[in-house]
């Protein structure tokens, strides 16, 4: 058997964190069995599926990666083929006309509430072979049967049992003729031969209900996977008020893929102690018998700590190639200018990897190597840009004059020779230095820094500092 698995997104909205995961664990499956991984958009509500929002899914599975081996395949596009089943199965005798009017609907149900039992329609057009003329086309409903169990053997949850006596008879064709949800997933899941369904576990109360349908048609039943929710700190279903936002989003804040993904496959799911796992190790480990039951627990500062993991352990010019982007929004021009000694990408990258958790940050911190600051942090200022500390950068700058070969040791060799020779400690020219260089208080080492940011720029920086701390120039 070729395992073929499903990803089934309605195109309501963005693909968020829960849909990612579904969609990587079905991804997982089929190619850790060498099968097929089958992209689906399940866009009948058509009042609330968007052009947009497909094109948010397709954008999100590209960044992930995850790509697909069939489709995308469109609901809409196989509306003909559901109406085709739809009368199979009322040729079959296991689906019947329905003329009930909402608001009887609405009496049954109340019915139903007052006399404790579980509101449900009751069944009043199962057995009726009379067609009224008065009250339109009718709804088809699937006649579920009225005895018996539905025995699911969930390869996450375990067995599942639910009477048939649970169960109505659902409405599998509306009266305007479009397909319902239970419909055209279990014609989708038959056509297309999916073997295994993996999906969250909001849709357990369907499965009964699609296996009956299933049977009637006279097809396989898939294994069933049903994956525990995503929550918030607070223990409850992860949403907006938690910070859950699509995946292009967490593109947009400058996560890497690589530990998005890293960070999705453990949610829920686990191999011993094993935290990074590269998409070729979770190929080549991932099984839903190590899926957990309960729900998984998103917490951000854990996604911050992974992705900061793989920042570090990225190959320079990768590093570079995707922050590239980053920096280009924040409006920083990497190639400098004539003074600048234009650093390369690269090179910064790596220099500022351990600093940041994220590639936004990564760029917020990028801007100084390339232009002089612009403004100074105002208490620093008022503490650094004193008479002594010009007296100071003036002195580091005749030691930097002098070197022949510019780099790092070379840099750091001034600056020894520098706070020797005035008989400082390294914080009277470090903290100044570090302003007149950046603007700001934190930084990379400064010796790296300064090296990079090139022999005519730093001296520049140092000089007007000097004036600054001086008086003989306004910040």
């Amino acid at each position: 058997m070729t395992v073929r698995t499903r990803f089934a997104p309605s195109p309501t909205g963005y693909l968020h964190i829960g849909g990612a995961r579904t969609a990587l664990f079905c991804w997982l499956y089929a190619r850790r069995h060498g099968g097929q991984f089958v992209l689906r958009v399940e866009d009948t509500d058509r009042a609330r599926s968007t052009e947009a929002s497909v094109q948010a899914i397709l954008d999100g599975m590209a960044w992930l990666g995850l790509g697909h081996d069939e489709g995308p395949f469109f609901q809409t596009e196989r509306l003909d083929r559901y109406a085709e089943v739809v009368r199979e199965l009322l040729d079959a005798g296991h689906a019947y006309r329905c003329w009930s009017t909402p608001e009887e609907i609405d009496a049954m149900r109340e019915k139903a509430r007052a006399e404790g039992r579980k509101p449900r329609y009751d069944g009043t057009w199962r057995d009726r072979t009379d067609v009224p003329d008065d009250r339109g086309e009718p709804a088809i409903r699937f006649r579920n049967p009225l005895d018996g169990r539905v025995v699911v053997e969930d390869a996450v949850k375990g067995e599942i049992v639910i009477d048939n006596t649970e169960l109505d008879d659902l409405v599998i064709q509306r009266s305007d003729g479009t397909p319902t949800y239970n419909l055209s997933v279990v014609v989708d899941d038959m056509d297309m031969g999916i073997t295994h369904v993996i999906r969250g576990d909001d849709h357990v109360n369907n499965t009964p209900r699609q296996i009956n349908i299933l049977e009637a048609l006279g097809a396989p039943r898939p294994v069933y996977a049903h994956l525990p929710m995503i929550l918030g700190e607070d223990g409850k279903r992860m949403s907006k008020r938690h910070g859950a936002v699509g995946v292009m989003q967490y593109a947009a804040d400058g996560y890497l893929p690589e530990a998005l993904l890293n960070y999705l496959v453990r949610l829920g799911w686990s191999h011993g102690d094993e935290e990074i796992f590269t998409r070729e190790r979770m190929t080549e480990l991932f099984d839903l018998e190590s899926v957990n039951r309960s729900g998984a627990v998103f917490d951000p500062k854990k996604l911050d700590w992974m992705n900061q993991h793989y920042l570090q352990e990225m190959p320079s010019e990768a590093l570079a190639s995707a922050l590239a982007p980053h920096v280009a929004a924040l409006g920083t021009d990497t190639g400098g200018d004539a003074t600048s000694g234009c650093p390369a990408l690269a090179d910064v990258a790596d220099l500022l990897r351990d600093r940041a958790k994220t590639l936004v940050e990564m760029a917020d911190a990028v801007g100084y190597f390339y232009r002089a600051p612009e403004a100074f942090d105002e208490k620093a200022a008022a503490r650094q840009f004193v008479p002594a500390a010009g007296d100071v950068l003036e002195a580091a700058a005749d030691r930097l004059r002098t070197i022949g070969d510019w780099n790092a040791g070379s840099v750091q060799g001034a600056f020894e020779e520098t706070v020797a020779a005035l008989d400082i400690g390294f914080g009277k020219l470090g903290q100044p230095l570090r302003l007149a260089i950046t603007g700001g208080t934190a930084s990379p080492a400064m010796n790296e820094v300064v090296a990079l940011v090139g022999r005519e720029a730093a001296l520049a920086r140092i000089e007007r500092a000097v004036r600054l701390s001086r008086g003989d120039e306004r910040a």
